[in-house]
């Protein structure tokens, strides 16, 4: 496969490091991602100011792109500035998992999102942000994907790696896990969001579920926002 690399956590953040070299084992890798962090950017683009691009020399043996802009944002220069040939995109690994509502703020799921939107494959990896413990189960993961033709049935799928996996789960969105709060502190308010795992687990078929229950997770999205009935 010809590989596209991105992330939201920036180009030289520890986790899209990590994802280059495994992504190695599965085909030509290319890096294009955000020069700084992008964290919560979800899929949005910059439409009203020149881009800054730059090839940088920080992986062995695979070229780079950074890119002053979004998540989204590196998939659309791959594609439509620099013209890359590529068959999937791998979006992370990122610091933090990405489940239920989370997924409509994530600027790695944004990123394979906008892939999905090309016609291309995307993958988007998450671990807990306290570690990337759980990165070791990504060979796991890839051979779950294509001993199952995954890739063959749909076009994005969002991974999400527990600390200690003891199995795959197929899953689906969950619900919002987070209690949100507002603090005041002197230069204004602050965003806090304190996690509530525990109402989730009655949901065998959620992200969320699979995780607390040390299982990957490994969630078909689709870009399709209408609500059939």
């Amino acid at each position: 496969m010809k590989i596209l690399v991105t992330n939201d956590d920036g180009i030289y953040s520890e986790g899209i490091k990590l994802l280059v070299e495994k992504a190695k084992k599965y085909g030509e890798v290319v890096v294009v991602a955000p020069l700084k962090q992008q964290s919560a950017k979800s899929h949005s683009i910059e439409i009203k100011k020149a881009i800054r691009v730059e090839e940088v020399d920080c992986f062995a043996n695979v070229k780079a792109y950074a890119v002053d802009s979004t998540p989204a944002d590196c998939v659309r220069f791959a594609l439509y500035g620099l013209k890359l040939d590529i068959d999937i995109v791998f979006s992370g690994i990122n610091k933090g998992l990405n489940l239920g509502d989370d997924i409509l703020y994530s600027g790695t799921i944004g990123a394979a999102m906008e892939a999905a939107l090309a016609g291309k494959k995307a993958l988007a990896f998450s671990t807990w942000y306290q570690s990337f413990e759980g990165a070791e189960y990504f060979d796991m993961a890839m051979d779950y994907i294509i001993n199952n033709k995954l890739l063959e049935k749909h076009n994005l799928y969002n991974i999400n790696f527990p600390y200690h996996a003891q199995g795959i789960r197929m899953t689906r969105q969950g619900n919002t896990h987070f209690n949100t709060s507002f603090e005041l502190k002197e230069d204004g308010y602050y965003q806090n969001g304190k996690p509530d795992f525990e109402k989730e687990l009655a949901y065998h078929d959620s992200d969320i579920c699979a995780i607390m229950e040390n299982e990957i997770s490994i969630s078909p999205l689709t870009v399709d926002r209408t609500k059939y009935f």
